[in-house]
């Protein structure tokens, strides 16, 4: 019997020695002095980086969505997205609850189970916002996007390349980063 302890005592000390070598990315920080009332409005999904399958597999074929953000009548936000799908425009929307500090949010997806938490990890409000989104569903199964907002169709160069800096800083490679290309589709003002 106390073999048997020996042995279980050493592989829990085993795991728990793996667990600390595994390489995490670097922990996204967020905007300072973070102020809710200027993040809100019209914002579009210029570019993306994520380690989803999916999106690896349909990063080709997506397309800049536009986004607004309004208060929630709860608090939080309302982040309601709309975009480009089987040529029909599609228009969702996430309530953003906070989460910690300022910039903090959580959401639950409506696609894929879990709680992800969206950070706002910089922005200067009137032009750019840089986002880091992560859930952890178990071992080898977490999630993470980083996603860059503009408030024009057309970011700056310096804007983009600000945004591909970030990206790899989260440990995005070159091939899951892409730029969104402009659409006139599911852009006007009612849809």
């Amino acid at each position: 019997m106390a073999a048997l302890n020996i042995l279980w005592t050493g592989l829990a000390l085993l795991g728990i020695l793996g667990v600390l070598q595994i390489p995490t990315q670097a922990q996204a920080a967020l905007q300072p002095n973070f102020q809710e009332d200027k993040f809100l409005g019209l914002w579009f999904t210029s570019g993306l980086a994520s380690n989803s399958s999916w999106f690896l597999e349909k990063k080709k074929v997506l397309s800049m969505c536009k986004s607004v953000v309004a208060p929630a009548a709860d608090g939080g936000l309302n982040l309601t997205s709309t975009f480009l799908r089987k040529d029909q425009c599609e228009t969702r929307t996430l309530l953003l609850r906070p989460a910690g500090p300022p910039g903090c949010y959580s959401y639950t997806s409506p696609h894929w189970s879990g709680n992800h938490e969206v950070s706002v990890v910089e922005t200067d409000y009137e032009a750019y916002a840089l986002l880091y989104t992560e859930s952890f569903r178990g071992p080898g199964q977490d999630f993470r996007m980083a996603t860059l907002y503009s408030r024009t169709q057309a970011p700056k160069a310096e804007i983009k390349e600000k945004f591909a800096t970030f990206a790899k800083a989260q440990g995005f490679t070159e091939d899951s980063i892409v730029f969104l290309p402009q659409t006139d589709k599911c852009m006007e003002e009612n849809t």
